[in-house]
């Protein structure tokens, strides 16, 4: 969510950020929230007119009272309640002009980073790094579910057809050993580099949803439970932001570098929807999440070291992976900065997506309440900035190590890093 102050001095800037996010229905929200901006101030303007006013004439009433002007008095009186009766009203108004405007506020994007490309869609992302050679090995590499079969390690149709439906699995022997070791692996990658784990609330109340992401997004994404104010977390790091909620932080305690483990579960209601056969779009999976809590001016540096981390990740393990700037189109309202991360598929002989990196200002900031109690008393309290990146999240991710790791023979090798989360396995038959 943006400034209102930014509507009301440079309303210009926000009207061609929306245009940057080709997003020109919401045009006239821009217009509306000024209108209703306007009407808000001026109320609050006569509420305080009139309350000084009462407050003047009442000690007029007394006064009279004492003279024996009770006419008078009585008719001042009635002066007083007319000043109060409209006093209610306007404040009653005022209550009904917030929620109108953060109603449209809530829907303008968020101002986007000067270096994001502009661009419609996901089609206009644009590559900055490589690491690693794509393989395109001399044998033939198999759809991953029937890789994982042949080490009986997956279970697709008793999940699909008795227990759960589309979108979940049973994993099973070595590949659900192997699932385990990548997370176990993630945790501790992570606590090497300073960040502190945790391991979050699996449910969140509904204004912790609308605080750190979209109504679109939640509408899409997020499983309601029945009757309470609870959702089923689409990823840690709703909790993670969550728990900061109407806080100040000092100054002296940022950045706060945040890795949290979690099962997510995601509707994946959209144009993707969900895999019969495989398990790279499904309703249930695990994560391991890095979140970052810092100053505005630190938030470029901290976007850079949290995207660096998961390339770093997949480096060790020997995964090629590729970088992607996402283009305006391509950015959630919330976002002033994305990139994905992308591993290679040998099978396809493409990238895939295994993690998405954002920064999103102080947008989450400011829907949620987290402030930093600044040491100069003359910029006072400000806004937090918050970012937060993908480390790995199996089994997508395991869908890219079995095809990188497969050799002719139909084992999997197992890297170095892995080898003591597998009982000091360095391959799998």
């Amino acid at each position: 969510m943006i400034d209102i102050k930014l509507l009301r001095t440079d309303p210009d800037l926000v009207r061609e950020n929306i245009k940057k996010k080709f997003q020109d229905e919401k045009l006239p929200l821009v217009d509306e929230v000024i209108a209703l901006d306007k009407e808000y101030r001026e109320a609050v303007t006569r509420c305080d007119y009139l309350r000084n006013q009462r407050n003047v004439i009442s000690k007029r009433i007394g006064m009279l009272m004492g003279q024996g002007k009770r006419d008078e008095a009585e008719a001042t009186k009635k002066e007083v309640t007319a000043m109060a009766d409209e006093m209610a009203a306007l404040d009653q108004r005022k209550v009904e002009l917030q929620g109108e405007i953060r109603k449209r506020m809530l829907v303008i994007p968020q101002i986007i980073d000067p270096s994001v490309p502009i661009g419609k869609d996901d089609s206009e992302n644009v590559e900055i790094e490589r690491f690693g050679e794509p393989l395109v090995p001399d044998y033939p590499i198999p759809y991953h579910t029937d890789i994982m079969k042949k080490f009986n390690g997956i279970e697709l149709d008793a999940a699909r057809d008795k227990i759960s439906g589309n979108g979940f699995y049973y994993l099973c022997g070595d590949i659900a050993r192997l699932h385990s070791a990548v997370l176990s692996y993630a945790r501790d990658f992570m606590i090497d580099r300073g960040y502190t784990y945790y391991i979050p609330p699996f449910m969140i109340h509904s204004s912790v949803v609308n605080g750190v992401m979209s109504f679109s997004e939640m509408e899409n994404m997020m499983y309601k439970i029945e009757g309470e104010d609870l959702y089923l977390i689409g990823t840690s790091e709703h909790s993670m932001i969550g728990k900061f909620i109407d806080s100040f932080l000092e100054e002296d305690s940022l950045p706060q570098r945040l890795t949290s483990y979690s099962p997510c579960f995601r509707k994946e209601v959209g144009a993707h929807g969900i895999e019969e056969r495989g398990v790279y779009r499904i309703h249930q999976f695990e994560k391991q999440e890095m979140i970052i809590v810092c100053k505005p001016e630190d938030s470029p540096r901290m976007f850079d070291e949290l995207w660096k981390n998961t390339v770093d990740f997949f480096r060790s393990l020997e995964i090629p992976v590729r970088t992607l700037e996402c283009c305006s189109g391509d950015l959630a309202d919330l976002k002033v900065k994305s990139l994905d991360v992308e591993a290679w598929s040998p099978r396809q002989q493409k990238y895939f997506e295994v993690g998405s990196c954002s920064n999103l200002g102080d947008a989450q900031a400011r829907r949620l309440g987290i402030r930093i109690k600044s040491k100069d008393k003359q910029k006072g309290n400000y806004f937090a900035h918050t970012l937060n990146n993908t480390v790995v999240a199996p089994p997508r991710m395991l869908i890219a190590f079995l095809e990188n790791h497969l050799q002719a023979d139909g084992s999997v090798t197992v890297p170095e890093p892995l080898r003591p989360y597998m009982g000091g396995k360095d391959h799998l038959e």
